[in-house]
């Protein structure tokens, strides 16, 4: 019996404020956790077409993503089906394509895992700005907790690092030295 191939993406810009929470999730995942060899995590940025061939290898997908028009307060984690979420996730311009259809498009190439979403509401992306809304960034901890639900759903089980992953240490060096410039130096 083969393994279960899972992939856990994070989705987001974290230039637009909140709408980078995916990739903040991804930072924590990446710098706190060890996960199984067959678990990826992957900071995906704002996705599009460019992710369809990491689904070839691919069984599982767990994408994590900011939405908006859930109804709910910010903050909010909440678990969506693909098509669940294509109507509340953020859209960066009238160009980008929704994660619903880069699944689509893999099952024309026959390769479309299956797929959940955990979401987290917004609260601001109005501006271009690194940095989380104080309501988003205390939803980190348990955007990561619902993750790791799903994750163990599938027999992952995730244990503490000893040391952060690379990817993990670059993103948090690019979130905190963008931030620690200020604003009359940074974006």
């Amino acid at each position: 019996m083969s393994v279960e191939r899972i992939t856990v993406m994070g989705i987001g810009n974290p230039l637009m404020m909140d709408e980078g929470v995916g990739v903040r999730v991804m930072e924590v995942m990446m710098g706190t956790l060890k996960f199984p060899d067959n678990v990826t995590l992957i900071d995906a940025g704002t996705m599009g077409m460019g992710i369809l061939n990491l689904f070839q290898e691919c069984d599982y997908l767990l994408v994590i993503d900011a939405v908006d028009g859930t109804g709910e307060a910010p903050g909010t984690v909440v678990r969506l089906s693909p098509e669940d979420l294509a109507p509340n996730q953020v859209k960066h311009s009238m160009h980008d394509v929704r994660l619903v259809d880069v699944l689509e498009a893999a099952m024309l190439m026959g390769c479309r895992p299956e797929a959940d979403c955990i979401g987290i509401q917004i609260e601001d992306m109005g501006a271009v700005k690194i940095g989380l809304t104080p309501a988003v960034e205390a939803a980190v901890p348990a955007a990561v907790t619902a993750a790791l639900e799903v994750l163990a759903e599938h027999g992952v089980t995730a244990t503490v690092a000893e040391s952060a992953s690379d990817e993990g240490d670059i993103l948090e060096a690019i979130r905190t030295y963008s931030t620690s410039r200020g604003p009359s130096r940074g974006l």
